[in-house]
């Protein structure tokens, strides 16, 4: 019996402290004091990553393409040949037009001869005014026709180098439409697209109500760049990079009332990835990710565990333990909370005691044993909301 005894009173004390309480005493709780805390606020909203540059290569010229110079889906840097079309007939064309050049140079020469023979014998009995004329007449003619088959030599340029296609921008090429051999012509449609990879866009809609939110909240500590961008890709892993904002959309969408933010975000490679092999980098166009605006510095706000917060049909409340050792039903308004932090507006003041522990046991009016436990984290980091507002799904 004693060993029995002593058995029991060991695996009381190992008890944890929400099960130290015996039949006929108040239950044990732990509990928190309110008070505020430095917590870093957040908004989630769902958004797409979009490229900074996305452009189709076109065919300026009609010929046929001779040569591919890429491999489909590799990145390409601006100023690469991917394409050549024949270049033959664009060459000859060329010759052609600088020989016209050639002809008219003469003839403009010629003339010019002349006009000064005729002005110098001008005021001899030899000379005449209608010869100065036409002399002068005819050189002002070779002269205009210089200049338009000098632009024709120009355009003939221009359709040469049309026949070398290359990279308007840096980024990953797209395969080709078309296979050598083909005959393509400006209305062939795009041979193939590049679309740049670091950095990138990211694009959310949030509704005019949240919008002044955000400006009331930073508008005093530098606005826009008092938030940073956090993303959570599609299988819920935090990505690496921050991104600052860089454009709000000037107008309201009238079916949505939403205005559409864009940030910058860095897309490197990832460690150890090769520019030309797939899934180098973590964002791709046109990717959902969720969007986390995070505040630069923490704020001072009242913070409690997200346990000691319980809900119904009324909204959210809390059990204060009163002088008594009574536990108390209390309505709260919460803030930007947190899977570990709740941030109370309304509903609390600094120095009251919440249960956080042990609070499946407590009711209204009951008397409880209440025992301090450890304070939640000082500064949440990357916090999320914990659902996204009605508007960021729109």
């Amino acid at each position: 019996m004693l060993a029995l005894l002593a058995a029991a009173v060991l695996l009381g004390l190992s008890t944890p402290i929400h099960a130290q309480f015996g039949p006929g005493g108040p239950p044990a709780v732990g509990v928190v004091t309110v008070q505020k805390r430095p917590v870093t606020e957040t908004s989630e909203f769902v958004g797409r990553i979009q490229a900074t540059d996305k452009v189709d290569l076109v065919a300026r010229v009609t010929a046929f393409l001779q040569e591919r110079l890429f491999t489909e889906g590799a990145e390409v840097e601006q100023g690469d040949l991917l394409f050549r079309l024949e270049r033959g007939p664009f060459e000859a064309d060329l010759e052609a037009k600088q020989a016209a050049v050639a002809q008219i140079q003469a003839l403009l020469r010629n003339a010019t001869i002349t006009l000064n023979r005729a002005q110098s014998l001008l005021n001899t009995p030899a000379g005449q005014r209608s010869t100065v004329d036409d002399a002068l007449a005819n050189q002002a003619n070779y002269a205009a026709q210089l200049l338009a088959a000098q632009a024709q030599v120009r355009a003939s340029q221009i359709n040469l180098n049309y026949t070398e296609i290359r990279a308007p921008v840096s980024g990953k090429i797209s395969r080709s439409t078309l296979s050598v051999g083909n005959v393509v012509t400006p209305s062939s449609g795009p041979l193939a697209s590049i679309v740049s990879q670091d950095p990138m866009y990211v694009l959310f809609p949030i509704s005019v109500r949240t919008a002044l939110d955000l400006r009331n909240r930073y508008s005093d500590k530098g606005g826009v760049a008092a938030v940073i961008i956090r993303l959570k890709l599609p299988d819920g892993t935090m990505y690496g990079q921050i991104g600052r904002l860089d454009y709000v959309d000037p107008s309201v969408a009238a079916n949505t009332d939403t205005f559409t933010l864009r940030a910058r975000i860095p897309n490197p490679l990832r460690p150890g990835a090769r520019p030309g092999e797939p899934g180098n980098r973590e964002l791709s166009d046109g990717e959902f990710v969720t969007v986390t605006l995070e505040g630069v510095q923490p704020v001072l706000a009242l913070a409690i565990p997200r346990s000691a917060v319980l809900s119904d049909q009324q909204g959210s409340y809390v059990y204060v333990v009163d002088a008594e050792k009574r536990a108390q039903q209390r309505r709260v308004q919460l803030g930007q909370s947190t899977p570990d932090t709740a941030v109370v507006l309304a509903g609390l003041q600094a120095g009251e005691t919440v249960v956080a522990d042990g609070i499946q046991r407590v009711r209204p009016g009951i008397e409880v044993n209440p025992a301090p436990i450890s304070p939640p984290p000082a500064v949440p980091s990357a916090a999320a909301p914990s659902a996204p507002t009605p508007a960021a799904r729109n």
